[in-house]
């Protein structure tokens, strides 16, 4: 079993007979339920792992889930809009309330990005390469359905744009970038044609020899981008996910945007899902190869489409604020810089990032700064880096009921949402390794957590009943698991991410 499964399955052991997830910041604050500790996955995520219970009776929650008997929430703070407000990218942001209480507590912050349509439609030019997986259980429909794929994005091409073709199996073909032309369509759909599957599969080979046929033309072409696909786990070369990971991200320091796409029944989706997340691209859980020609076609345009690449979002963490948890997404933290790898952009494309922080406001002071940001990107229209910065601070008061007061019904919202996603998420992997018990006990902590805020949440309510029926319904393992994949699905959504298909 590996650490992830390892890590989750534990968790859900624990959390039999304790429903409540974290009664700290949920429910009644009382010792008699476990708190939580955070654990980083081998994925890059967070996850809340049961502990023993300890006192928490100075740390400050009333940001968090609503407490038990509290007044309803109904105030919405105004957006912080970054600066420089032109550019392609908005970035707006805002905290959970407009007070903290002194000392110890927590407390959460919403950012928003949106793309602007530009004031001309422009399409650019794309530099591609084609990773198409022809190892032994591509053979039949899969590979049949690909190459058609691949011989429709060909004909899709504009002349002027780049495409190199690397396929793999326990060994890695490479047919070097081209210009399309009528010449160079003709033969590269032939050679399309006339892939055969081969052994096992050398993904990461496929990878870096996709990247390194398309890097040479990279600073001739504002977009460029490797599209891999793959219907089962890598068995030669690099086969961890971490190790896949850091491959990823070579490619992206060079320019190249990597999305991920998994088909069929036996792909690893978070080593997937992980590679589009670093990638800057994005990621596709497909079932159905027959659906493979039109995710080629909407990856093309996603590139050809592009008005920002290279999206990154840096928090910086002032003094008195000493713990960050971004939620949903990879990050890495130097110091008290968090850096969080967000996708490429289209025209009036979205992102949303929810982090909650750990913080200790000090008596002695009237305001706070709580968090510094700054989103920076590559503006694809003007070819040149392009920043927004933006500030988000608080007052600081010894009276809770000013805090109340003061909270912000929309960033509650958000944060329950995001909170309960996580049991979603932790209950995806529970269905995938087959625990069942732990799988609906993660589902009833994510219920409990949107009936928090039943009436704002009342969607993912609904989705969580149409979850668990199917589960319940399922007869077999490729059922279990393709539901399984289904609400991870959702919870990207939920996570403000869209960069899925």
């Amino acid at each position: 079993m590996n650490r992830t499964k390892l890590l989750l399955t534990l968790a859900g052991l624990l959390f039999v007979g304790a429903l409540a997830l974290d009664a700290r910041s949920f429910f009644a604050k009382t010792s008699s339920h476990p708190p939580v500790v955070e654990q980083r996955l081998p994925n890059g995520h967070l996850h809340r792992v049961a502990t023993a219970p300890v006192a928490t009776s100075t740390v400050d929650q009333t940001h968090t889930v609503a407490q038990p008997g509290e007044a309803p929430i109904n105030g919405v703070l105004p957006v912080i809009l970054g600066q420089p407000a032109s550019g392609p990218v908005e970035l707006t942001g805002k905290l959970s309330g407009a007070y903290v209480k002194t000392g110890p507590g927590e407390a959460f912050a919403v950012f928003e990005l949106k793309a602007r349509a530009p004031q001309k439609h422009e399409r650019v030019p794309v530099n591609l390469a084609l990773v198409v997986d022809r190892s032994g259980s591509m053979d039949g429909a899969k590979l049949a359905d690909a190459k058609r794929a691949a011989q429709e994005l060909v004909r899709q091409l504009k002349t002027g744009d780049r495409l190199a073709l690397a396929h793999y199996g326990s060994d890695v073909t490479v047919e070097p970038s081209v210009l399309i032309n009528d010449q160079t369509r003709r033969e590269l759909l032939a050679t399309i044609e006339a892939i055969r599957v081969n052994g096992g599969t050398n993904m990461s080979g496929g990878l870096v020899a996709g990247g390194n046929a398309v890097h040479p033309f990279s600073s001739d072409f504002r977009v460029t981008r490797a599209i891999l696909l793959s219907d089962g786990e890598p068995t030669e070369g690099v086969t961890s996910n971490q190790g896949l990971f850091s491959e990823v991200g070579k490619l992206r320091e060079m320019g190249i945007t990597v999305s991920a796409l998994g088909v069929g029944q036996g792909f690893n989706d978070t080593l997937m899902r992980g590679m589009a997340e670093r990638g800057g691209g994005f990621s596709g859980f497909i079932s159905d190869s027959s659906q493979l020609a039109s995710i080629f076609t909407r990856e093309l345009e996603q590139a050809a489409g592009t008005v920002a690449r290279a999206v990154t979002l840096n928090l910086t963490l002032p003094p008195g604020v000493s713990g960050v948890e971004v939620m949903g997404l990879p990050s890495t933290r130097d110091g008290d810089t968090v850096r969080i790898p967000l996708y490429d952009m289209t025209s009036s494309q979205s992102a949303r990032v929810v982090v909650k922080l750990t913080l200790d406001a000090p008596a002695n002071e009237i305001n706070m700064k709580v968090l510094d940001a700054s989103l920076s990107y590559v503006d694809v229209a003007a070819g040149q880096p392009s920043w927004v910065t933006l500030a988000l601070a608080a007052k600081v008061t010894n009276d809770a009921q000013v805090v109340h007061a003061n909270l912000d019904r929309e960033v509650r919202v958000h944060a329950i949402r995001a909170l309960g996603t996580q049991q979603l998420q932790a209950a995806a992997e529970q269905m995938q390794s087959g625990n069942r018990e732990s799988a609906l006990s993660f589902l009833t902590n994510a219920r409990k957590l949107f009936g928090a805020s039943s009436s704002a949440l009342a969607g993912e309510l609904a989705d969580l009943d149409k979850t668990q029926a199917a589960y319940g319904s399922a007869q077999s393992d490729s059922e279990v698991r393709q539901e399984a994949l289904n609400l991870k699905k959702k919870t990207m959504k939920n996570f403000g991410q869209n960069n899925s298909y």
